[in-house]
C-alpha cells in the first residue's frame, strides 16, 4: 500500500480531481481579481467615512448597503464567469430590446431609474454591460481586418440608441461611458479614422442638441456651467461643491490627515461626496501616498485588462476586453479629473469606490466577462 502511493503520479487536477490545464476553472486571473476586491474594501471605507455624519441618518445605513451591494455583485460575476462569453454573443438581441424599453420607459416617465421597494435599478448602468456585449457580437460577425461602412453604422446604431435615451433622461455621465467604449472597440476592431471622427462629431452633436432641446434639466446645465464661469453669483451652491473638493484633495499634504480625521470629508462639508468625489476623500484623508495607491491598483487593472485582450482565444474576447479597457480608463480619468477640477462635474461615479447597487454589479459583471475570457484562453 505504502509502495502504491509512493509510485504514484502526480495529478494533473487539485487532490483526486483530475482536470485539464484548460479547464476554466484553473485559469481565473488571480491578480485581477485580487485588484477588484481591495478597490472594494477601500470603497467602502470611503463611503462609511462620507456617510456617516450625516444628520438623523444611521453612521453604518450606506456602508451596510454598499456591502450588501457588493455581496450581491459577486455574485452576479460568478454567474457570469461560469457562462462562455459566447453565451452573450447568441443572446444579445432579446437583451439590448429590453434594455431599449426600459430606457424609454423612464425617458417617458421623467425618471432615472425604477424603484422596487428599497431596491433601486438604474438602467444606464446596465446599458455598460449590454451594449459592450451587443456591439462585440455585431463586429465580430464581419471577418475581415477593418470594419466596413454598414458594420460602423449597424454599431454606432446599436451603441447610439441607448446613449440618445440616456441623454434624454438626463445622465450626460454615462453616455460618455459607452461613446468611449464604442471609440475603443471600434479602434480595436480596424474602424477607419474618419469613423471615429463621424462618432465623436455625431456624440458632440447629440449633447449640444441635448443642452438646446432643454432634455437637460438646469442642476447639470449649471454644473457643467461652473467648469467655465466658477466666479457666475447664480452658480455659488455648485462652486462650493468641487472648491471643497479641491481643498479636501489639497490639504491631505503627503500622508493625509488619517482615517477618519478629515474636518471637509467627515464633517459632510461635500454634498453627494460617497457618490461624486469619493477621490476628495482618499485624498484628505491619505495624501498623495493614498491617492497614488489608489490609482495604482487601477493602473494594474488595466494592464491585466489589456494582457487578457491579448490572451483571448478570439476576436470577440479582445473586444470585450478592448471595451471594458475603455470604459475603466475614462470613468476613472473623468471622475478625478472633475475632482481636480479640470474636468466638468458630470456625477460620474468612480467604479467600485463609489456608492451605488448599479454601478457596482454592473463593473462586477464587466470584469466577470473580463475573467470568462480568460478563463477560456486555451480552449
Amino acid at each position: 500500500m505504502a509502495r502504491s502511493l509512493l509510485q504514484r503520479r502526480p495529478d494533473s487536477g487539485l487532490g483526486n480531481l483530475r482536470s485539464s490545464p484548460a479547464d476554466p476553472s484553473r485559469n481565473i486571473d488571480w491578480t485581477l481579481m485580487a485588484c477588484q476586491v481591495a478597490l472594494t474594501v477601500i470603497g467602502c471605507f470611503v463611503v462609511y467615512s462620507a456617510t456617516r455624519n450625516g444628520d438623523d441618518i444611521d453612521p453604518y445605513l450606506f456602508v451596510t448597503r454598499q456591502v450588501i451591494f457588493a455581496i450581491a455583485a459577486a455574485v452576479v460575476m460568478v454567474v457570469v464567469m461560469v457562462f462562455d462569453y459566447e453565451f452573450w454573443r447568441e443572446h444579445w438581441k432579446p437583451l439590448l430590446i429590453a434594455l431599449l424599453a426600459s430606457l424609454a420607459f423612464l425617458v417617458a416617465a421623467g425618471g432615472i431609474a425604477f424603484d422596487f421597494g428599497p431596491i433601486r435599478v438604474q438602467p444606464a448602468e446596465i446599458a455598460k454591460f449590454v451594449a459592450l456585449v451587443a456591439l462585440c457580437a455585431h463586429l465580430v460577425d464581419e471577418r475581415s481586418d477593418e470594419v466596413s461602412y454598414p458594420r460602423f453604422l449597424g454599431g454606432l446604431l446599436i451603441v447610439g440608441t441607448p446613449t440618445v435615451l440616456i441623454v434624454a433622461q438626463p445622465d450626460l455621465g454615462s453616455a460618455t461611458v459607452l461613446l468611449a467604449m464604442a471609440m475603443g472597440v471600434l479602434l480595436v476592431a480596424g474602424a477607419k479614422f474618419r469613423y471615429i471622427v463621424t462618432i465623436s462629431f455625431l456624440s458632440l452633436l447629440t449633447i449640444g442638441a441635448a443642452f438646446v432641446g432643454n432634455f437637460v434639466n438646469n442642476y447639470q446645465l449649471d454644473r457643467v456651467r461652473v467648469f467655465f464661469d466658477e466666479d457666475n453669483p447664480d452658480l455659488q451652491d455648485q462652486v462650493y461643491q468641487v472648491r471643497n473638493a479641491v481643498r479636501a484633495l489639497g490639504t491631505g499634504g503627503l500622508f493625509g490627515k488619517g482615517w477618519l480625521q478629515g474636518p471637509l470629508t467627515n464633517g459632510g462639508d461635500i454634498p453627494v461626496m460617497h457618490a461624486d468625489f469619493p477621490f476628495a476623500a482618499v485624498g484628505e484623508q491619505f495624501g498623495l501616498i493614498g491617492c497614488a495607491a489608489l490609482l495604482l491598483l487601477f493602473v494594474v487593472a488595466l494592464v491585466r485588462i489589456w494582457r487578457i485582450a491579448h490572451l483571448s482565444r478570439d476576436l470577440l474576447g479582445t473586444y470585450l476586453c478592448a471595451g471594458v479597457f475603455t470604459m475603466l480608463l475614462w470613468q476613472v480619468f473623468q471622475n478625478v479629473g472633475m475632482t481636480m477640477k479640470i474636468m466638468p462635474v458630470t456625477g460620474l461615479p468612480m467604479p467600485f469606490i463609489s456608492y451605488g447597487g448599479s454601478g457596482i454589479i454592473t463593473w462586477f459583471a464587466l470584469f466577470g466577462l473580463v475573467q470568462s475570457v480568460h478563463m477560456r484562453r486555451m480552449r
